[in-house]
């Protein structure tokens, strides 16, 4: 870059341009054009330095980044993720760097190189119809349907269930948050049994609608709709639920939209619950009230959900 700066300059460039074309800042364009003039090209090497030089060269911080961006597998070493002494082990073995420790390696990939050792998950949306049913239930978000605002008396809820919220209770009492210390649970727990949460969430009023079942199917679900449709005691447009494969109906059961016309189901797409708004409401409950937890029994479960749904509906506000 030093050379390049004083290469403009012999064609007549000015500081200015030389700067905006090299990307160096205007007065590191000015000092090296000054040294050069002074000192010709030796100056424009690195002054001598006080301390101990880099043990590592540039070539050599440069292959541990290449060797951190590519999977342990594909280069022959039986690991699902690199870590950093894991790293520092490889590229001693390589012959890449002398002896290296794991916090040197560390300190050099935070420079610019992805951090081999997180990944993040992702699925493929393999739903045919995918952008169709998303632009409907993003519609009823934005509170319109097929280009019609809904009325005064239609609500849009969305709606799921939360399998396997077990019970649990400690060996050990929880012990509260202290001075310079968080609060301490203890791992080993006895199982209480588990239920379902099944909840509907009115998008647009936040207001939150559950029940607690021992299992999930056909019909704790309608129970659930039938729930909604009862307290609110008015017309409800559609009521949104996660798509999936429901248990064959019990004998005698009548469709959902035989016993409720006013109720109009629609299925979100496939591998999409970022379309469904009781999902947010859904982590919401297992960041503050499922985990972690010290409850003896179901009861107290179920009575802790109901009344975590009563407070947050109480000062809840509409997803943006």
């Amino acid at each position: 870059m030093r050379a390049q700066a004083v290469l403009h300059a012999t064609r007549g460039h000015s500081n200015a341009r030389i700067a905006r074309e090299t990307g160096l800042h205007l007065d590191t364009v000015r000092r090296w054009r000054g040294r050069f003039a002074h000192g010709g090209l030796p100056a424009l090497a690195d002054c001598r330095r006080s301390g101990r030089p880099a043990r590592f060269s540039p070539v050599q911080v440069a292959e541990a980044k290449v060797l951190a961006c590519q999977l342990p597998a594909e280069t022959g070493v039986p690991l699902s993720r690199w870590s950093c002494p894991e790293l520092a082990a490889e590229l001693t073995a390589r012959g890449i760097t002398e002896t290296v420790s794991a916090s040197t390696v560390r300190r050099r990939l935070r420079e610019d190189a992805p951090r081999p050792w997180r990944y993040r998950s992702w699925i493929f949306i393999r739903d045919p119809n995918c952008r169709a049913k998303a632009q409907r239930v993003l519609d009823l978000y934005a509170h319109t349907s097929e280009g019609v605002p809904p009325g005064e008396r239609e609500y849009v809820v969305s709606s799921d269930e939360k399998t396997s919220i077990q019970a649990r209770c400690r060996c050990h009492p929880t012990l509260a948050p202290g001075q310079a210390r968080a609060m301490r649970v203890n791992h080993e727990y006895g199982r209480g049994g588990a239920l379902a949460h099944l909840a509907a969430y009115d998008v647009h009023r936040a207001k939150v609608f559950g029940r607690c079942e021992p299992k999930t199917g056909i019909v704790p679900f309608t129970n659930l709709v039938e729930q909604v449709m009862t307290l609110r005691r008015r017309q409800t447009r559609p009521l949104g639920c996660r798509q999936r494969l429901l248990p064959p109906r019990p004998e005698g059961h009548r469709p959902l939209g035989q016993c409720l016309p006013n109720a109009v189901m629609v299925h979100t797409p496939v591998h999409a619950s970022w379309t469904s708004q009781i999902e947010i409401f859904f982590s919401i409950v297992q960041r503050k009230v499922v985990q972690p937890n010290h409850v003896p029994d179901l009861t107290q479960v179920r009575d802790r959900l109901r009344a975590f749904e009563d407070r947050y509906s109480a000062t809840a506000q509409p997803f943006q």
